[in-house]
């Protein structure tokens, strides 16, 4: 080979690596314009945002080892928005910023009274037609004080975004047993998932706000609604449904309770649930329910003990 050929053949080669760093920068520089959506969205891992804070039921534990299953099994990147300084803080929320790259919120808050800036964050995710997972006390998830301009939030966010508001409950000394709903018991939500005790007492929520598919009910054991003579609540209630807001999916459920995590189907549960919010494939024989690191129910919270603010 002549030195002619060998600089005629570098010369060729320097092209080759030229044209293919400016077709990657191309590729990289019209996904960034946002042309192509869909491709880019396939592109990522899935971003789910959890936003805790309910007071009692320990959300602030049982949340980032959902996110955790998420990231070891499925890739997904997650964060974990929480009540600060301590779980029971009603108007601070911190990492919600969070939501503004966020492809699904999974949402346990209990009646919250968030300052505007954070409200707003949460609004605007919710107002984005993005889907939406909830758990328990999401239908109450926030509190503000008569004349506040967000007062219509405390029964309108539940009822609007998840199907219901607060209405009451049948006691803590009560518990609930799963079953699943014979109609639906091939929806993709609900594999793996079997009948299971949960330490949840069940809520009252029935008739739900607008269409819903119910996967899960639930019956009140040792209901403490039952034995007052002029009870109108019945024992049997849906537990679990979903629905869509904006246009985009809902999942709920009304359990959450940090006993019902020690229940494998209910880890899957709730991990099935974000998959199919999310349009994702739920395994055949639903998602795994093992957790990161070894789950231990701490305590629920007191709510006569809790803190002011």
């Amino acid at each position: 080979m002549t030195r002619r050929d060998a600089g005629q053949r570098g010369r060729n080669t320097g092209r080759r690596r030229v044209l293919l760093a400016l077709g990657t920068a191309g590729v990289a520089a019209v996904l960034a314009a946002g042309v192509g959506s869909a491709l880019q969205a396939q592109a990522r891992a899935p971003h789910v945002v959890f936003v805790t804070g309910d007071d009692e039921y320990r959300s602030e534990i049982t949340m980032p080892m959902i996110a955790a299953m998420l990231e070891k099994q499925f890739g997904m990147r997650t964060s974990v928005a929480t009540s600060k300084p301590i779980p029971q803080t009603k108007a601070n929320i911190e990492g919600l910023e969070a939501l503004e790259t966020a492809d699904l919120m999974v949402m346990f808050t209990r009646f919250r009274a968030l300052p505007d800036d954070q409200l707003a964050r949460i609004m605007k995710y919710v107002d984005s037609g993005k889907p939406v997972v909830g758990l328990r006390t999401s239908t109450h998830a926030f509190l503000y004080p008569q004349g506040s301009p967000h007062v219509a939030l405390n029964d309108g966010f539940g009822r609007d975004v998840f199907g219901q508001k607060w209405i009451t409950h049948h006691g803590n000394k009560s518990t609930t047993a799963v079953t699943l709903t014979t109609t639906q018991a091939q929806h993709p939500i609900l594999r793996g998932v079997s009948p299971f005790p949960a330490r949840s007492w069940l809520y009252h929520v029935e008739p739900l706000n607008g269409p819903a598919t119910i996967l899960l009910e639930g019956d009140s054991l040792n209901s403490q609604q039952a034995i007052k003579p002029d009870n109108k609540y019945p024992t049997h209630q849906p537990v679990a449904w979903t629905r869509e807001h904006k246009g985009a999916r809902v999942f709920f459920t009304t359990l959450g309770h940090p006993a019902d995590f020690e229940q494998p189907s209910m880890r899957r549960l709730v991990v099935n649930g974000i998959l199919w919010a999310l349009g994702k494939d739920i395994p055949k024989g639903g998602a795994d329910p093992t957790p990161v690191t070894p789950y231990v129910a701490p305590e629920s919270f007191d709510l006569s003990k809790a803190p002011k603010g």
